[in-house]
């Protein structure tokens, strides 16, 4: 293993980007990952999931950071879907293109999202009235249990 490590070393010092990049240390986005505001309300082998609320010019705004180890990148946004006992909340994301943030250090990819919430759905979350969240974009889907 020390030997491709040496080689990317020579190659990049020749100007190589691709051996640049192998080596490069992203400690940016390993800190963001290691300081994430809110709390972390649901989690799966699939990933984290952790929320923040926010109050903007009378909406109310539910921050969303995913840490996963599969891309979560769309340009057709995503849906947030609350399933409670009696019956199920769907969110659409507020931005279309999603694009997350890749650490290789821990190999994690850090995706933030936010969501526009009624004070319903708001109090939903914050009592953690529901059994499971879905993250769904493109044709693909994570869930998470609730974290108690």
């Amino acid at each position: 293993m020390s030997f491709l490590r040496k080689k990317d070393q020579i190659l990049a010092a020749l100007g190589n980007i691709r051996a640049m990049e192998r080596l490069h240390v992203d400690t940016y986005t390993e800190g963001k990952i290691k300081n994430i505001t809110g709390k972390k309300i649901a989690e799966s082998k699939q990933g984290q999931l952790w929320i923040s609320f926010q109050n903007l010019n009378g909406f109310l705004f539910m921050n969303c950071t995913i840490l996963s180890r599969k891309s979560l990148k769309t340009s057709r946004g995503s849906k947030l879907l609350l399933l409670t006992k009696e019956y199920e909340i769907e969110l659409d994301s507020d931005e279309k293109i999603i694009e997350p943030d890749f650490s290789n250090v821990s190999n994690t990819w850090i995706t933030k999202m936010s969501f526009v919430l009624s004070n319903k759905e708001k109090k939903i979350i914050e009592e953690r009235s529901f059994e499971e969240i879905g993250y769904h974009f493109k044709k693909e889907s994570l869930n998470f249990k609730m974290k108690k």
